[in-house]
């Protein structure tokens, strides 16, 4: 791999863990507003957990993807059985 393809891939990795972070700071604004709204609207009817639970198993497995999951199911893993599916086509 040269120095070029080293860098692009450290740049997509990059843009991949901003992506988290833009991702769990937003949940957090809109949680946050979430909260208060239903604290203010119907204090005796509390439903900002559903969205904050939903949309926060959708984070974790974004967290997963990015840096729990990655060497077993990350861009290398991809490569590997690409590489592996072709060359199996290759001998067929």
């Amino acid at each position: 791999m040269d120095e070029n393809q080293r860098y692009e891939r450290a740049r997509k990795r990059v843009e991949e863990i901003k992506g988290f972070y833009t991702h769990l700071l937003v949940y957090v604004l809109v949680n946050i507003f979430l909260v208060l709204f239903n604290w203010f609207s119907s204090p005796g009817h509390w439903w900002f957990q559903w969205p904050l639970i939903g949309w926060g198993i959708g984070l974790a497995v974004h967290w997963l993807s990015i840096f729990g999951l990655g060497s077993f199911l990350g861009k290398e893993w991809e490569e590997r059985k690409i590489k592996e599916i072709v060359e199996k086509d290759k001998g067929e």
